[in-house]
C-alpha cells in the first residue's frame, strides 16, 4: 500500500477518484460538499461503500456551522453510510469525533498552526494533516520539517503531510521526517477520474512553481492559485487586493475556484493525463527509487 491519502478537492473529486485511488492502494476521498444536494451525496456514498467494502477512503467535512450550511445534513449521512475516515475543516471536531467513534472510523482534521493542531488533539482526534506551505487550495505557511517536528512533540497519532507533495521521493521524504501519510493533491488534478475540465488539466501541464500566486484576493483566506487562470479572466496577478476586495466588474462571472483555479507548488511535476492507476504506478516507482536511494547512502557511509 501506497502511503497515500489523495486529498478531497473541491469540485475535483468524484466518486470514480475515491474508487481507483483505494483500489491502487492509496486513500480516495472527496469533499461531502462536492455532491449537491444532499441527496446526490447519498448516492455518491452508497455507490463508494459498495465498490470498497475492505479498502479504506474518506470524506471531507465541513465541521463548522455557521460555515456549512448542509451542516446537519451531512452529520446525518456521515452516521447512516459510516465511512472509514472523516477529515474535518474548520469547526469543533469533538461532536465528529465521538459519532465516528462510535462506529468504528477515524477522525482526521486538517490545521496549518501548531494551536489548532493542539486544540484537535485534545478533542481526540485520530490524525492531523499537517497543511504547509505550497500546498493547494487554502495552504498554509509553515516549513513542514518544522511543523511536523513540533506536532511530534506532542502527538503520537496518524500525521498526514500536505504541501507541494507530488513525487515518490516527496511520498519518502514525509516519511523519513515523521509523517504517516503523504496528503496529495494536485498531482491527481489531471486524472482522468477527476472533474478537472479539459482546460484546467492543459493548463496545470503547461505550469511550474512560477505559475503558482498566494492570495487571499478571491475568498477572504490565503489560497495558492494559478496565475494563467488568473491573467485568463481579465485580472492582473501581480495587483490584487487583498481580503476579497476584488472589482469583479473586471471579471465578469469569473469565480473562485470554479474560473479562478487552485493548485500547489508541485504543479511542475504534472506532466502528462494519466488515470489514477496509471499515477499510481508512477508514485510507486519514484517511491522505491527514493528508498533504494537512501539505503544506498546508508551502506556508503
Amino acid at each position: 500500500m501506497l502511503p497515500v491519502i489523495v486529498a478531497p478537492m473541491f469540485l475535483i473529486s468524484t466518486p470514480q477518484m475515491v474508487i481507483e485511488s483505494s483500489k491502487a492502494g492509496m486513500v480516495g476521498t472527496f469533499p461531502l460538499l462536492n455532491a449537491r444536494p444532499a441527496a446526490e451525496c447519498a448516492k455518491w456514498l452508497a455507490e463508494i461503500k459498495a465498490a470498497l467494502p475492505t479498502e479504506p477512503w474518506g470524506v471531507n467535512f465541513i465541521c463548522h456551522e455557521r460555515e456549512n450550511a448542509r451542516y446537519d445534513e451531512d452529520f446525518a449521512l456521515i452516521k447512516q453510510y459510516e465511512p472509514p475516515i472523516v477529515i474535518t475543516s474548520l469547526g469543533n471536531p469533538a461532536p465528529v469525533v465521538e459519532a465516528v467513534h462510535a462506529y468504528g472510523g477515524k477522525v482526521y482534521s486538517d490545521v496549518i498552526y501548531v494551536k489548532h493542531a493542539k486544540k484537535a488533539a485534545a478533542a481526540g482526534v485520530d490524525g492531523l494533516v499537517l497543511v504547509c506551505a505550497g500546498a493547494g487550495g487554502h495552504g498554509g505557511q509553515l516549513n513542514p520539517f518544522a511543523f511536523v517536528s513540533e506536532v511530534r512533540a506532542f502527538f503520537d497519532g496518524v500525521i498526514c503531510l500536505s504541501g507541494t507533495i507530488s513525487t515518490g521521493g516527496d511520498i519518502a521524504a514525509a516519511q523519513l521526517i515523521g509523517a504517516d501519510y503523504a496528503y496529495v493533491g494536485t498531482r491527481f488534478m489531471t486524472a482522468a477520474e477527476s472533474n478537472s475540465p479539459e482546460s484546467l488539466k492543459d493548463m496545470l501541464i503547461n505550469s511550474d512553481i512560477e505559475d503558482i500566486v498566494y492570495t487571499d484576493a478571491f475568498s477572504g483566506v490565503h489560497a495558492n492559485y494559478l496565475v494563467p487562470s488568473i491573467v485568463a479572466n481579465g485580472l492582473d496577478p501581480k495587483n490584487l487586493q487583498s481580503k476579497g476586495k476584488l472589482d469583479f466588474s473586471v471579471m465578469t462571472d469569473a469565480k473562485a475556484w470554479k474560473d479562478i483555479w487552485s493548485a500547489g507548488q508541485g504543479v511542475g511535476n504534472v506532466k502528462e493525463k494519466q488515470t489514477i492507476a496509471q499515477i499510481a504506478e508512477q508514485l510507486q516507482r519514484e517511491y522505491d527509487a527514493a528508498v533504494a536511494r537512501v539505503t544506498q547512502l546508508q551502506t556508503n557511509v
